[in-house]
């Protein structure tokens, strides 16, 4: 059978809460009988928009991730709910608007923090694939609708053809060590994951410090050279898609006008700034 699966594009986001606004258009104060009752307007919002930025001056990146109900196919929720949450044939997980009043454990079955508490009708909410509409002829849902830079991507497949999308397509989804089998799939998701390590090439000629570009700079771990690149025309360069805390880097910078070399110990990116290159040292001539 064919379900629905939403795939989120990893690095179009960027931040204009289109989607957080329509999904908030499309439930405070409507209500959908059978699928969800009327969100609160101050409660918070089953779609968010988590914000990363690496780095410092000037190199900074700043990576937006779209978070919302995963409708699971093993889903916490739904074991939490006994019969107050329920997973439909189609793959979307709905949080029955009757069934869960006052059920507030609900809200922390799920380990993605994707259902929001709705004070005012003591119940729990989430995002449901905007299945009412679904339901009725719609091929995709409003956050989808709304983005105006093609963050989402709706498909509705078969188990193995979605399978074979997602390897073909490298998708992945967040936390696979849980086991909840997400139908929300993430294409480049390695960038909100990595880090990465960068600099500034710079020489000093005739008293003037200037930006060097295209100085050879090349990574080292652990010994092994495990990349290469050079300075674009502002003398930056960036080594991309590094583990986090994956330990001790060195950099070794070669140009006309000198070489230098860093290294740094990565946690979270590095900004190694300005690298100043100079002529290696020559010994004195015998008198």
């Amino acid at each position: 059978m064919k379900k629905w699966n939403l795939i989120i594009k990893v690095g179009r986001c960027e931040n204009c809460q289109n989607c957080v606004i329509a999904a908030r258009d499309e439930h405070v104060g409507n209500d959908f009988p059978g699928y969800a009752a009327p969100a609160a307007a101050g409660a918070g919002s089953p779609i968010r928009i988590l914000r990363r930025v690496q780095g410092r001056s000037h190199m900074v990146d700043t990576t937006y991730l779209p978070v919302m109900c995963n409708h699971c196919d093993d889903a916490p929720c739904v074991r939490a709910g006994d019969g107050a949450v329920r997973k439909r044939a189609d793959g979307i997980v709905i949080i029955d608007p009757d069934k869960a009043r006052g059920r507030k454990d609900i809200v922390k079955s799920c380990p993605y923090k994707a259902i929001v508490w709705n004070e005012e009708l003591q119940l729990p909410q989430t995002w449901i694939f905007d299945a009412h509409l679904l339901d009725e002829g719609w091929q995709r849902p409003r956050c989808e609708q709304s983005c105006p830079t093609g963050v989402f991507e709706t498909v509705k497949l078969d188990d193995a053809k979605m399978a074979e999308k997602a390897r073909q397509e490298g998708l992945k989804v967040l936390q696979p060590r849980l086991g909840t089998k997400p139908r929300v799939w993430y294409s480049g998701l390695e960038r909100w994951e990595s880090c990465f390590i960068g600099g500034s090439v710079n020489a000093e000629v005739k008293g003037i410090v200037e930006c060097v570009a295209d100085a050879v700079v090349v990574l080292y771990a652990r010994g092994e050279k495990i990349a290469e690149t050079v300075s674009d025309a502002f003398g930056d360069f960036r080594f991309p898609g590094l583990a986090n805390g994956s330990g001790l880097y060195r950099v070794e910078i070669v140009h006309a006008l000198g070489n230098a070399s860093r290294e740094c110990e990565l946690g979270e990116s590095v900004y190694l700034g300005d690298v100043n290159v100079v002529q290696p040292a020559t010994e004195a001539e015998p008198a």
